[in-house]
C-alpha cells in the first residue's frame, strides 16, 4: 500500500509515516539528586548543632541559677547573721545542685534525694574534688548542714559560716571544673 493512495486529500503523504509521539517514563524521586542530599545534611547539622547548644546554654543557665541563689543566700546571712537559716538554705541549694549535677539514674545505692545525715556528707567529700582534704563536709562544719532544718531558727550553732560558704563555694566550683574539663 502506498500513503500516497490512502493519505486524505490535502494532508502531506510523509507525515502519515510518523510514528505517534511516546512520553519518556515519570522521573523517579529514587535516587536524589545531589542537592537534596546536600539539603538533607545541611538540615541534620542544624538540628545537631541546636540541641547541642541548648544544653550548654542549660548548662550555662544552671550555673548563674546556682550562684545567682549563692548570693542571695550570702547576702541574707549578711544581714540577719543568722547561722540557723544559713544552714538550712545551703543544705538545699546543695541539694537541688546534686540532684541537677548527677541525675537519678534509678540505682538506689547512689540515689542523692535519698541520701541523709552523715551518707549525705560522706557523698558530698566524695564529690568534692576541689577542697582541700582539710575542709571536709563531714566536720563540725558539715554537720550544720544535717542538723539545721530540725532546729529552731533562733538556735546558737557553734560553727563557723564562712567556712560553710567556702566549702559549699568549692564543692560547686569543683562541679563547674569538672563539666568545663569534660567539654574540652
Amino acid at each position: 500500500m502506498n500513503p500516497q493512495t490512502l493519505a486524505p486529500q490535502g494532508v502531506n503523504p510523509e507525515l502519515l509515516e510518523l510514528r505517534d509521539i511516546h512520553l519518556p517514563p515519570p522521573v523517579s524521586w529514587w535516587p536524589l539528586a545531589p542537592g537534596w542530599w546536600l539539603l538533607l545534611v545541611a538540615v541534620l547539622i542544624l538540628i545537631i548543632v541546636f540541641f547541642i547548644t541548648r544544653k550548654i546554654h542549660q548548662k550555662r543557665q544552671l550555673k548563674r541559677d546556682i550562684h545567682s541563689e549563692l548570693d542571695n543566700i550570702k547576702k541574707a546571712y549578711q544581714q540577719t547573721q543568722n547561722k540557723s537559716q544559713l544552714a538550712k538554705s545551703l543544705s538545699v541549694l546543695l541539694r537541688r545542685a546534686s540532684i541537677s549535677y548527677y541525675p537519678d539514674t534509678g540505682d538506689t545505692k547512689n540515689n542523692i534525694a535519698g541520701l541523709t545525715g552523715k551518707d549525705w556528707l560522706a557523698w558530698l567529700d566524695s564529690t568534692n574534688t576541689y577542697s582541700q582534704k582539710s575542709t571536709r563536709f563531714q566536720s563540725d562544719t558539715g554537720d550544720a548542714l544535717i542538723n539545721a532544718p530540725y532546729l529552731p531558727d533562733d538556735t546558737d550553732f557553734g560553727f563557723d559560716a564562712q567556712a560553710l560558704i567556702a566549702l559549699t563555694e568549692s564543692w560547686l566550683l569543683s562541679k563547674h571544673k569538672n563539666r568545663q574539663d569534660k567539654h574540652v
